[in-house]
């Protein structure tokens, strides 16, 4: 059946500068990293994009190795986007990243100009793009000179490859550096992706923190992993479920679940069940909470295993204030957790 995109797709979703950039991205974004690869089915993930983008998600996340196996998710991607979505690729924003193992060899992975440059082709080529909209350096290579990782991010910019810049659990010095060296360049620091929820706020940390260094540099964020691999969810509120992803050890290990861990989570449960949201709605507003100097994240990355999933999490924007309460409450059980969450390794 012939996909045509719904007309109010951008009445209720709200959008958010990023950083100094002209760009916006709406509230919350969806991440293909699971769900995308050759282990789901091609008409669940049709379904889950087609109601994304109907709700007003105009902003899909990559990386060259999200499948199962890797480069699938976009290989897949790009098999949507030709069917349904081709129409629609001016009012898309289309990210991909580079910086995790791909291939064999010395450049199947981290910084350098021959790694990243190769896999943005490679990219590209599955997708059956002529450009993204923003091209990440997935994470720092401490072997690689910064200046060449940036320098290949610029090249990708005024190649006409990608439009924007952007990069991956960078520190806050690192995150400085790489914007002096972009802005040096000509091609500015459009965004940051960190990891970042109620269990793990490496963010908020340092001085400067992640957040007042982009807001030096001008860049803004996009927060992934913001419902920790579903700790905060109801979906261990009553223990390890046999098909989840602890039981599984499938980015997030049972031994991350330790019962002071499910005691926070049950608390902050508790908090969402006072609000009228689930724990999984609290914690994407949480994310996206408006701060004095307004919210330091630009949009929260989420993924979605069902339509239904889907449109349970995007309700989260229906409620983003928060009482001095319940943020105080909350800080009694969201404190750092030990459970930084990056892309396997």
């Amino acid at each position: 059946m012939t996909y045509s995109a719904a007309t109010n797709r951008y009445e209720s979703m709200p959008y958010r500068r990023v950083g100094r950039s002209g760009l916006k991205l709406p509230a919350i974004s969806l991440g293909l990293w699971h769900n995308f690869g050759d282990d789901k089915r091609f008409d669940e993930q049709r379904a889950i994009l087609r109601r994304a983008f109907d709700l007003g998600v105009n902003h899909f996340d990559l990386a060259n190795n999200y499948g199962p196996p890797d480069g699938s998710a976009e290989t897949n991607f790009g098999r949507h986007l030709q069917d349904d979505f081709k129409p629609y690729r001016d009012e898309l924003v289309i990210s991909t990243k580079a910086g995790y193992y791909m291939w064999p060899g010395p450049h199947g992975e981290w910084g350098s100009r021959k790694s990243l440059l190769s896999s943005l082709d490679q990219s590209l080529g599955r997708m059956g793009l002529d450009y993204v909209d923003i091209f990440y350096s997935h994470r720092p290579d401490p072997e690689t000179p910064m200046e060449e990782t940036m320098g290949a991010l610029d090249y990708a910019v005024r190649s006409g490859k990608a439009l924007y810049a952007g990069i991956s659990s960078y520190t806050p010095e690192q995150t400085i550096e790489a914007a002096r060296i972009l802005k040096e360049l000509g091609t500015p620091l459009l965004i940051h992706q960190p990891s970042y929820s109620m269990l793990n706020r490496w963010t908020e940390n340092g001085t400067p923190n992640l957040y007042e260094a982009l807001e030096g540099v001008g860049a803004g964020s996009i927060a992934f992993s913001p419902l920790a691999q579903g700790m905060l969810t109801d979906r261990y509120l009553l223990g390890i479920p046999a098909d989840s992803r602890a039981a599984k050890q499938r980015f997030l290990s049972k031994s991350a679940l330790t019962e002071d861990k499910l005691d926070r989570v049950r608390g902050l449960n508790r908090i969402a069940a006072g609000r009228g949201q689930s724990l999984a709605r609290m914690a994407i507003a949480w994310i996206l909470r408006n701060q004095p100097k307004g919210s330091p994240v630009t949009s929260a990355l989420v993924g979605a295993s069902s339509v239904r999933q889907l449109e349970d999490t995007l309700c989260a924007i229906n409620n983003l204030a928060f009482t001095g309460e319940e943020l105080a409450a909350i800080d009694e059980y969201a404190a750092e957790s030990d459970i930084t969450v990056t892309v396997r390794t």
